[in-house]
């Protein structure tokens, strides 16, 4: 099964799971902003014709996407193939590490600004995906993709970090409108006529696609995802988040939705992915593999929805890291946590074997390479296996000092942490030298993140030798048992 991650690529022979599970690093703390009235956007389906009309807000040669992820597979820019500027004299093009509107004369971009849309499906590297496609031709466009700031010239876009958190730029989240000709799109769980609204991240649906409302949680199911799966999501979600509201209280915000499309039964291929926002799962199907009723892909969705789930109180909409390149916070401490609650929901559930990737994974990832610069490297996978390894590190030094679990730690930094909802690495490490009384084992995660080292599995077994996790050594390879 291919698992394109979620914002998680896990591959495993034959079969690939990817999921955003929130993520690879999304952008969870907004950029020092210089605001005024915001850029307006109006997006509209008029047939096959889709439109995001621009009405920007100030002049200024060229104006930058904030979120310009590239696709997993090729590392390639998507918007130059998928949008076409329909407005003389204004071009799209990859500056840098972002897509950028600019003037062919070097002039002010012309204040009203239409790009013609061609959506589709493509898995980008740690963001959420730019549309969802339903196999009755309902689409769900992702809100994020429209926000864009002004640059002093096109070339200022190769200066730009990739990381704009804390970063001070002029502009902000795009006023969207919403409109589909065809008939009312579905906004947040509800149907509307026409819908505007501003810095909301969320997917909006044009089509009929159905919702369904049952245990607290809204679902809407692509019709052509094979039965026996869509019922099981719809079960096993309200479960798993059940068990976390029982151990972490309630989730914060609206009724969670969960939104699932179907791409349809490619040959020889059994593909998942998808991921999170506040209050929103997205999960796309692909491949005959998921026809018939399967064992592993079971498994494999049963996790994934618990990894997306747990963002709703460690990433999305609950505490979130400070920088992308902490995302080893919530990506492995969602991982961490997906693990826990299947452990505990189903008995037959294979703990170690899902723990064991992991610290497989990290190892791999980690040597030679620090782990907070993965994402220059593609590498997001690091941040969920070594953000993992690491949460059995702080979890061993829990129940070392008075007992409990990873949702123990989780529910205390809620308490720590509640006021500006962010869960620094500082704070992270702080509290496990607390926990452990023990300051060389955030030395140690220290140096993985910041310089790497030749061999991770040595420093991994350290970790875990003084922490309590119980493994092996066998020809240099950290076994758990």
């Amino acid at each position: 099964m291919r698992v394109r991650p979620a914002l998680c690529a896990i591959g495993l022979v034959g079969l690939s799971v990817l999921g955003a599970c929130a993520t690879g690093p999304v952008q969870t703390q907004p950029p020092l902003i210089s605001r005024q009235e915001p850029v307006a956007v109006a997006v509209e389906r008029d047939g096959d014709r889709w439109t995001a009309d621009y009405a920007l807000d100030r002049d200024a040669p060229a104006w930058a996407f904030f979120r310009s992820a590239l696709l997993r597979e090729t590392r390639q820019p998507w918007r130059p193939a998928w949008w076409r500027v329909e407005t003389p004299g204004v071009v799209l093009e990859r500056i840098g590490d972002y897509d950028v509107l600019r003037s062919v004369d070097g002039g002010p971009v012309p204040r009203r600004v239409r790009i013609v849309m061609t959506p589709q499906e493509g898995d980008l590297e740690a963001d959420y995906d730019p549309a969802l496609m339903f196999s009755d031709g309902t689409v769900a466009l992702f809100s994020g993709q429209f926000d864009l700031f002004p640059l002093a010239g096109a070339a200022a876009a190769r200066g730009l970090p990739r990381d704009l958190n804390g970063v001070d730029v002029p502009g902000g989240p795009a006023r969207i409108t919403w409109r589909d000709r065809a008939g009312p799109v579905l906004f947040k769980g509800e149907r509307k006529t026409e819908v505007t609204a501003l810095d909301v991240d969320t997917y909006v649906l044009f089509g009929e696609a159905s919702t369904r409302l049952g245990d607290g949680v809204a679902t809407v199911i692509d019709p052509g995802l094979p039965r026996w799966l869509g019922d099981e999501l719809g079960v096993f979600t309200p479960r798993v988040m059940a068990y976390y509201a029982s151990r972490l209280g309630r989730a914060q915000g609206d009724t969670p939705s969960l939104m699932v499309s179907w791409t349809g039964p490619t040959d020889s291929i059994t593909s998942m992915g998808g991921s999170v926002l506040p209050g929103l799962i997205s999960m796309n199907f692909e491949g005959e593999g998921i026809l018939d009723p399967d064992p592993r892909v079971l498994a494999r969705a049963r996790w994934f929805i618990g990894h997306e789930a747990a963002h709703f109180w460690l990433g999305s909409q609950g505490l979130k890291y400070q920088y992308a390149r902490e995302a080893w916070i919530t990506e492995g401490g969602a991982d961490l946590m997906a693990v826990r609650a299947l452990q505990a929901l189903d008995p037959a559930y294979d703990v170690r074997a899902e723990l064991q990737r992991e610290v497989d994974d990290c190892v791999r990832l980690a040597a030679g390479k620090p782990v907070a610069s993965a994402a220059e490297r593609g590498e997001h996978r690091a941040y969920y296996a070594c953000g993992a390894v690491w949460g059995l590190v702080i979890e061993g030094a829990r129940r070392q000092s008075g007992g409990g679990d990873f949702f123990d730690v989780v529910a205390e930094f809620q308490r720590r942490d509640n006021d500006d909802g962010i869960l620094s690495r500082d704070e992270w490490l702080g509290q496990l030298t607390r926990l452990s009384r023990d300051p060389t084992l955030a030395n140690d995660i220290s140096t993985l993140l910041d310089q790497g080292v030749a061999d991770p599995s040595a420093v991994i077994a350290r970790l875990f030798q003084r922490t309590g996790v119980a493994f092996r050594l066998e020809n240099g390879r950290v076994i758990l048992i």
